[in-house]
């Protein structure tokens, strides 16, 4: 086991790894400037807003992500797209759930996007006696000290890899709700910052849906984009079986950035610039899903509002300093699929979420360009 991956149990022991990371609860003063809506203060070092910290060098963030994207490619194989988009949806500050039949490699993807940066992480392994408690924590009695003192659960990480996350029940699928909304946990009426980076990966089969609970649709909502792995191709799986007979490939594993390389990172994707044009087109994306005879539920505005934030990290990673709305286009479907139901009379006549989506892709107005053509320079400055 890496020796910061911490394996967390049915009974809610860690087997293995470290201590959570350090954590300090919100002040007083923090509650009452958070309720005004000013920024919170006395937090502890690493909160996970992040707030205030320095974007990184262009040259440094594309060798940093091209170095994480390399080492993670030599253990999943033929998967570039969704190591891609793994690593875009880290950089985002998002959450990604990765849902696929059983043996694709959704735990292996989360776990090895963990292992390239250098922070603490947590395994969850759902099932239905699983607690709320063992994910948020829970107030002990010290009997030397006659008080209760806090024990932080396996949320308090940098990454935290929750997986088949349908197994537990729906109010232990709630325990997550604050801490990947607001970056923070509250327990006994005292509020915990989660440091930063923070990145909740969770994994779920579509399949075998007896006695499981599946994600209601605010909590689907939580998460950033969704990734189907899909089989590997001819090539990429003869290479899986000639390399991983003898040894797993997360053996070979090493970090190649700090958590403070990817909390500059993020600040990097942060500073991206978005043009009014192309904060328009997504937009008219979302309002075009909620008014889609073909859906019941369109996007909600915290969907278009990640959308964007998944497109400046593409746009980061793609070396350019704007988003284009070919950014948008090409997320549209993982940020948004999973937040889209289909009318049921739709789906009795064979409409798909993806076949929706791109349907409205090739209707909404690009800008710069034709209704279904790629956007043109015209855009990059809105």
């Amino acid at each position: 086991m890496h020796p910061q991956e911490t394996l967390l149990a049915v009974d809610g022991a860690a087997t293995a790894g470290p201590k959570p990371p350090l954590f300090r609860p919100r002040s007083a003063a923090a509650e009452r400037s958070a309720s005004n809506g000013g920024t919170a203060v006395g937090t502890s070092s690493g909160a996970a807003t992040a707030e205030g910290g320095a974007a990184m060098d262009v040259d440094i963030f594309a060798r940093l992500s091209e170095k994480i994207m390399a080492v993670m490619n030599t253990v999943i194989d033929g998967k570039d797209e969704s190591v891609r988009l793994a690593l875009t949806v880290l950089l985002a500050g998002g959450h990604l759930l990765v849902e696929d039949v059983p043996g694709v490699g959704k735990t292996l993807l989360a776990k090895t996007l963990a292992r390239t940066v250098d922070c603490s992480v947590t395994r969850i392994q759902f099932t239905p006696d699983l607690l709320p408690s063992d994910i948020t924590g829970v107030s002990i009695f010290n009997q030397s000290s006659q008080s209760f003192e806090f024990r932080p659960g396996a949320i308090f990480a940098n990454i935290v890899i929750g997986d088949e996350i349908n197994r537990a029940s729906a109010k232990t699928q709630s325990a997550l709700l604050e801490s990947m909304a607001e970056h923070q946990v509250s327990v006994d009426g005292t509020t915990y910052n989660l440091q930063a980076p923070f990145m909740v990966i969770a994994t779920q089969n579509p399949i075998e849906m007896e006695g499981t609970y599946p994600l209601p649709e605010a909590q689907r909502d939580r998460f950033m984009a969704r990734i189907s792995m899909g089989y590997p191709d001819t090539a990429a799986e003869l290479a899986m079986l000639e390399s991983h007979q003898s040894v797993s490939p997360l053996d070979s594993v090493q970090a190649v950035a700090t958590d403070e390389e990817v909390a500059a990172m993020i600040q990097t994707v942060a500073a991206i610039h978005v043009s009014p044009a192309v904060r328009a087109y997504a937009v008219a994306l979302g309002q075009a899903t909620r008014t889609s005879p073909d859906l019941r539920l369109g996007a909600s505005p915290r969907a278009l509002l990640q959308l964007l934030r998944a497109a400046k990290a593409a746009a980061a990673l793609a070396g350019r300093a704007f988003v284009l709305p070919d950014d948008i286009r090409t997320l549209a479907q993982p940020v948004l699929a999973h937040r889209l139901l289909v009318e049921r009379s739709a789906a009795s006549q064979g409409v798909t979420v993806d076949m929706v989506i791109e349907d409205l892709l090739a209707r909404v107005p690009v800008p710069g360009a034709g209704p279904a053509g790629s956007a043109g320079a015209g855009a990059r400055n809105g």
